[in-house]
């Protein structure tokens, strides 16, 4: 558990809150320069592919999901995947992001063919299948977690996304996403993915109602897990797009707040080595800005991309934009793998 109370916790509490923007800034700065001492950015070309919207856990803060029965729900074929996944490799894409909802109507054996399918016909990284949907199949279908995990490797899955994060303290989640793995879990399923030997990724969605002693929190416990397990690769925050949904009326923060809260993230979570820019929901200008508040990476190409859309949020970039948006921020673009390999024979 995370003593609030500790001269620590509340040392970065104060910063968060009190420091000026270009303090908190310069901060992450330094970081990233002590963790990326090169002049480099990396991006990925990859699609987030949603297999499907239906969706049991009713999220407050999601417009994508549709309930079981409902006229707009939908699950992909795996033709239609396939197609998906050509397109995108005809990109230079080397992975998909593949997550759902929590359909109570697919079985378990389904998403297993559905890998081997991938992996026979449209051999391709597989990025896929949230802590949250992790856990969803083990309650479902009677597993442990690690039995789980276990499966899908064996079937194809390459790596675990950090979807569906949120924030990490309870008390936030049972009031927004109450059906949902909680914090524990949700922390739990990252370990054992680590501990299997998978690589993954670590989120927070901010702006839910939650205090800045609960933002501080998230990340003292993602920071506890990495120096237990070393398996995060990255992490990447993003404040929450109410349009469309149940907290429709909850007020947008700003791109002051989410500089703020990147740049305390890339201060305290010194063994995570990369921090990703979210220029998907602040937009291409407030991407290149993050560079100096600790991203070193600029995220997906995002040839697709349905859940954050879904609130209304619609920025695209092409690929030539997002690496002139790098250069002209001053750094080299060079295009990466999961792992956050380069790719030397890169355009």
């Amino acid at each position: 558990m995370v003593d609030r109370t500790s001269s620590e916790f509340r040392s970065y509490v104060e910063l968060y809150d009190r420091a000026s923007l270009l303090e908190l800034g310069g901060l992450a700065d330094a970081a990233r320069w002590k963790l990326h001492p090169e002049r480099v950015v990396t991006y990925i070309i990859d699609r987030n592919i949603n297999y499907t919207n239906v969706c049991v856990a009713d999220c407050k803060f999601c417009a994508f999901y549709r309930r079981p029965k409902h006229a707009e729900g939908y699950v992909l074929s795996f033709e239609e995947i396939g197609r998906k996944i050509d397109e995108v490799k005809a990109l230079g894409g080397v992975q998909i992001l593949m997550q759902g909802g929590h359909n109570p109507y697919i079985p378990f054996e389904w998403y297993l063919d559905l890998l081997r399918y991938i992996k026979r016909n449209h051999p391709i990284h597989i990025h896929g299948f949230s802590p949250s949907e992790v856990d969803f199949f083990a309650g479902r279908f009677g597993m442990t977690i690690q039995q789980v995990i276990k499966e899908l490797v064996a079937a194809g899955l390459d790596s675990i996304p950090g979807g569906g994060g949120e924030i990490l303290v309870q008390e936030i989640r049972d009031r927004v996403a109450r059906k949902k793995a909680g914090a524990d879990r949700w922390l739990e399923v990252m370990e054992i993915a680590h501990r299997l030997g998978l690589r993954t990724s670590v989120t927070m969605m901010y702006g839910l109602g939650e205090t800045t002693a609960d933002r501080i929190e998230h990340l003292f416990r993602v920071r506890e897990v990495q120096r237990c397990s070393g398996g995060f690769t990255a992490f990447i925050c993003w404040p929450l797009q109410p349009e469309h949904s149940a907290m429709a009326d909850m007020p947008k923060t700003d791109a002051v707040t989410y500089l703020r809260t990147q740049a305390i993230a890339r201060i305290v979570l010194e063994e995570v080595p990369n921090i990703q820019a979210s220029w998907v929901t602040m937009g291409p200008k407030i991407g290149q800005v993050a560079l100096r508040f600790g991203a070193n990476d600029f995220g997906s190409l995002m040839m697709e991309e349905n859940v954050v859309s879904a609130a209304g949020t619609t920025y695209r970039l092409t690929l030539p934009e997002m690496r002139r948006l790098i250069a002209d921020a001053g750094y080299t673009p060079k295009q990466r793998r999961q792992d956050y390999t380069i790719l030397d024979d890169a355009a």
